[in-house]
């Protein structure tokens, strides 16, 4: 049956586990959203998160399981996201990861969270070759890695302030959208004007492959601030579609500059704003002008899932790359 690997997610709010064969078929992929349990906060609460991960993690261990058709004695290995991610969270799987790993006497795979979104890519069928550049774009990171092989990868880029994700958080809920931001300022995006509001791109100093959001976050603030104070009505549509196309051209272009210095042929967009269609679309065209090969998850891979820590698992299972029992979760754990 290959190498099996049991792949636990809780780094943020949604409890996850998955089984994977070889790092490519994914026999079961469970997830427990806790985004009806936040709408209320208009946003993630780290305490209520870890709660809810404790009461959920042993049946979503268990449905992976059964609709994989497995027990635990068929498992290879337990891989589990390390970090970065909200603590508590971070901490429930990586006990739970332990237990098994110990209980079971298997190796224990830990996992960087931007390393597995990167790895939702390899769970496609798709022939990836080296080196390459992915974007890994969510709610917490705007990251830029150039991978050379499965054990050399680098951070070349990321944000220097709001995350893109956080950004489409922030201005939903400024705007009483509510949470997450992200789907419905997309779906509203449709029926705007992209071009109504003359926002601002942040594209830094020349040659950075940095981002920043906090700007562009201000900017929609400022303009509905100024149109409330004239009694000038504000049509959310074009506002919703002007932000959004400013964050899209941000990041396509950062992508095409990450592709061109270090001269990849592929790019490998991943994380949960990569679940926008207008990004996907433009990413995808501009890319094939370029002749670059673009590779993008379909959506229910592009949030947090357990399948994509599997994935990167067992890479790290096939080079012996294992994780001592005394090990922590790491919050801020780099790349």
């Amino acid at each position: 049956m290959g190498v099996l690997i049991l792949g636990i997610e809780t780094s943020c709010d949604e409890t996850a586990a998955a089984v994977v064969t070889d790092g490519q078929r994914v026999m079961s992929n469970v997830v427990a959203s806790q985004a009806e349990l936040h709408r209320c906060f208009g946003g993630v609460v780290p305490e209520v998160a870890s709660r809810r991960h404790i009461e959920t993690l042993n049946p979503v261990i268990a449905t992976a399981l059964a609709e994989a058709g497995l027990g635990f004695d068929d498992l290879n290995a337990i891989a589990v996201t390390q970090g970065p991610g909200l603590l508590g969270s971070l901490l429930v799987g990586l006990m739970a990861a332990k237990s098994l790993s110990f209980a079971l006497k298997i190796p224990l795979i830990a996992v960087n969270h931007i390393e597995a979104h990167i790895y939702a890519n390899f769970l496609l069928g798709e022939e990836i070759s080296f080196p390459f550049v992915a974007m890994v774009v969510s709610g917490g990171h705007t990251d830029i890695v150039y991978a050379r092989s499965h054990s050399e990868m680098r951070l070349v880029g990321q944000t220097l302030d709001d995350a893109a994700g956080e950004a489409f958080d922030k201005v939903a809920r400024f705007l009483g959208l509510g949470y997450p931001g992200g789907p419905v300022i997309e779906s509203l995006a449709r029926k705007g004007n992209p071009e109504a509001i003359p926002l601002p791109r942040a594209f830094l100093e020349e040659g950075s492959l940095d981002t920043s959001f906090s700007g562009l976050k201000t900017a929609v603030v400022n303009h509905i601030n100024r149109s409330r104070q004239k009694g000038e009505e504000v049509d959310l549509s074009d506002v919703a579609a002007s932000f959004q196309a400013a964050v899209v051209e941000i990041l396509v272009t950062k992508a095409l500059a990450a592709v061109e210095t270090y001269g990849a042929k592929a790019l490998l967009l991943a994380g949960g704003v990569a679940a926008n269609g207008h990004l996907r679309d433009v990413m995808l065209t501009r890319m094939r002008m370029q002749d670059v090969k673009v590779v993008i998850p379909p959506p229910a891979l592009c949030t947090d899932n357990a399948a994509m820590v599997a994935a990167a698992g067992y890479y790290r299972y096939l080079r012996g790359d294992f994780a001592p029992l005394e090990i922590n979760a790491a919050a801020g754990l780099s790349l």
